[in-house]
Parts: structure tokens; sequence; C-alpha cells
């Protein structure tokens, strides 16, 4: 016994050393890997616009002469980029230029990202999609309503960008995600339709879904993203801003109305997030693509359920999957997936072919319908024309 102790005694600071080694081995590879990551990030938004597509660049200087687009755009194809624009104002009352890194409100394109963040929190096991609302909030009054109905819009619950209208008497002071379900435990306005019943684009499925996530995670949405998909993608000039944390939402980047070119004023609907909020560039959401196709955020089998219609909408091409609209000719072995953004002034698409592996982000801070017919970008591109198929944008 005495020989076996002092044997185990003289090897016990070997496996110690071993095992301290084998964890600075991983702690090192780890960094290493996060280094290696951001080198590639970097590698991937180096572009010289001498470079820049000449057809594409013919096209958006024409929408912007002749349609008057205003906002930037960026077009990569295989993971480079081979077009980047910058077309009007930030501001237009004081004439401030538009900068490849500025900061647009996305409005409805905060949807993916949202989406994101639950499958992730799905994947790690802290939330099934069966769960309902009312289990993580019980004041939530109605029943039945599950995670996976949010995400794909199939609630039936009314929008709570309608209901709380005349209810929130402080036009100007942001309502925050539990405000308004304190407001639905209150005031109880009538569902559109039964949960699951159809699919009905509704903002109210995503302030809640960014409100489950703070339950599940115990942080803040905005630092919840910031930290497990902004920093994790290299966005390094994206983050979520609320008028109910920010006095002045801290960004150049100005919405305006589709006639006078008048500035949109944020209101008490700018608190909320989760449906919107986010505050991003083309080149970030470009390296949201990436990240995504990485790898880096979801698995692959998470992401084809997400790409897959959970409603069929207008036709058979269009569908709306798990935070994505959906663009799918089955014969032709073609998919796109997509969402678009309506919101206090500005207007926006977002599409990543994922066939072809191509991603056009079209950014625009005047609503005026520049963007609505963008068929001969595909054209360019050898895509397949995606119109507008999924629905009302109406956010």
């Amino acid at each position: 016994m005495l020989k076996l102790r002092s044997v185990y005694l003289l090897l016990f600071p070997c496996v110690l050393l071993s095992a301290c080694f084998s964890s600075g081995s991983q702690e090192k590879k780890a960094k290493q890997k996060l280094i290696d990551t951001a080198r590639q990030d970097s590698l991937a938004l180096i572009f010289d616009p001498a470079n820049n597509n000449k057809k594409l660049d013919e096209y958006f200087k024409e929408i912007h002469r002749k349609r008057n687009y205003n906002g930037n755009v960026l077009v990569a194809k295989k993971g480079k980029i081979i077009y980047e624009g910058t077309f009007g104002w930030a501001d237009y009352l004081h004439r401030d230029s538009l900068k490849i890194d500025s900061k647009f409100q996305l409005a409805s394109v905060s949807k993916p990202m949202t989406a994101t963040a639950v499958l992730m929190l799905m994947e790690e096991g802290k939330l099934k999609l069966s769960q309902t609302v009312d289990e993580f909030y019980p004041e939530f009054p109605y029943k039945g309503i599950t995670i996976e109905m949010l995400l794909s819009h199939r609630s039936g619950l009314n929008n709570y960008v309608y209901f709380t209208d005349g209810i929130w008497k402080q036009k100007y002071k942001g309502m925050t995600n539990q405000d308004v379900i304190g407001l639905y435990a209150e005031h109880k306005p009538a569902p559109y339709f039964p949960p699951n019943r159809q699919f009905h684009y509704n903002n109210s499925n995503f302030m809640l879904l960014a409100a489950i996530v703070e339950k599940v995670s115990g942080q803040d949405f905005d630092i919840y993203m910031q930290e497990h998909i902004f920093k994790p993608s290299g966005m390094k000039n994206t983050a979520i801003y609320s008028t109910a944390k920010y006095e002045k939402i801290p960004v150049d980047v100005v919405g305006h109305d589709r006639v006078w070119r008048r500035s949109v004023r944020q209101d008490f609907l700018d608190g909320t997030t989760g449906d919107k909020g986010v505050y991003s560039t083309v080149e970030d959401l470009f390296l949201f693509d990436r990240a995504l196709r990485d790898g880096r955020l979801l698995s692959q089998q998470t992401l084809d359920s997400a790409y897959t219609p959970h409603s069929k909408l207008r036709n058979t091409y269009f569908g709306y999957g798990l935070g994505w609209r959906i663009y799918v000719d089955s014969a032709k072995n073609e998919k796109v997936v997509y969402h678009t953004g309506w919101w206090h002034g500005f207007r926006h698409i977002y599409l990543r072919d994922t066939k072809r592996d191509i991603v056009i982000v079209i950014l625009s801070n005047l609503v005026n319908g520049s963007i609505n017919q963008i068929d001969e970008v595909y054209k360019i591109l050898g895509m397949p024309v995606v119109r507008r198929g999924a629905g009302n944008d109406d956010d």
C-alpha cells in the first residue's frame, strides 16, 4: 500500500502538469482561432472601389439619379465583395453625406438576428421551440402560443404597434418590451386568429422573442446580442439602441419620408427591440452572412430548419421559415433567403442566395419605392428573379 501510495504521489504532479499544459494548450488554440477569424473577417472586407462591378455600378447610379435612391449598397459573391456604393445623404437637413460605415436602423432586417439568438439558446438546451410564452411570462394572457409560432409568424396575435398607440400616453418616451407585455396583460386585446391557424406577419412575435431571450439568458437583449451574435460575427459597427435606454440614439443616419424628405422623428415605439432596433452597416451584414455560412453561430441542421418554409404564401415559391423570408423553386434547385425592412424612414433588402453564395445588402434612409424593383440586379448576378412575395412588410 505504501509503495502504491508513493508511486501515486510521484505521479500526481505529472498529472497536474499534464492537465495544466492541456488546458493552456486548449486556451491557446481558442485564442488563435479568434485571431484567425478576426483576420479572416478583416480580409473579407478589403475592397478597392476601382474594382466595382461596372454593370452594378451603372444600375445603382441610375436608380439614384432617376428614382432618387438614397442609401448604401454591398454585393458579395463567394465571400468577396464585388460592389460597394454610397448614394446621397445621411441627414438631408444638414447635407451630411453617407459613408460606407454609416449605421442604419435595420427595421425588420433585425428579425433574422433575433431568430438566431433564439435558435442558439435552443441548441444550448436552454429553451425548446415547443414552449409557450406564458411559461416565461405567466402574466401573458394568451395560451398555446409557442416559440416556434412566434418565429414563423403563426401566433395569431394582434400587432402591438397598433394597439398600444392609443394607450401609451408619453409619445416620445421609449416603451420597453416588458411594458408591452404588461399592456397585453392589462388590456387583453383580441387576437387576429387562434394560434397556428395561419401566417400573419406581426411585430409582436419578435418583440416577445427578444423578451424571452432576456428571461432565459438573464441579460438585457442588447448585451446578449453584442456578446453572442455581433462580436463572434466580427460586427464591430453593430449595436441595438432603444429610446427607452438612450435619450438620443447615437447614430448619424436619419430616416426620411417619401415625399418631402423630412426626417422622421423617433418615438415610443423605438423603445421596443427584437422586431427592430438593430443599427448596422452594409459591411457588418456581409460579415453576419459569413458567420452563419461558416457555422460560427448555428449548426447546419438548425439553419436548414430556419430556411425551410413553415408557411407557404401567395404561391408555391414564397414562404416564411424561422426568422427568414424564403424563395424556393425545388424543380430548379433554387433557394434564396432574405428579409426586408420598413420603419420610420428606413427601407431595406437583405438577401442571401445560398446556392451561389451571393449576398445583396441594400439599405435606404429615404422611403420612396426606389428599391421595390431590383430585377436587373438579379439578372446581372445570374440569380433567379426574386420579387417580394412573402406578404406585406408594414413594419
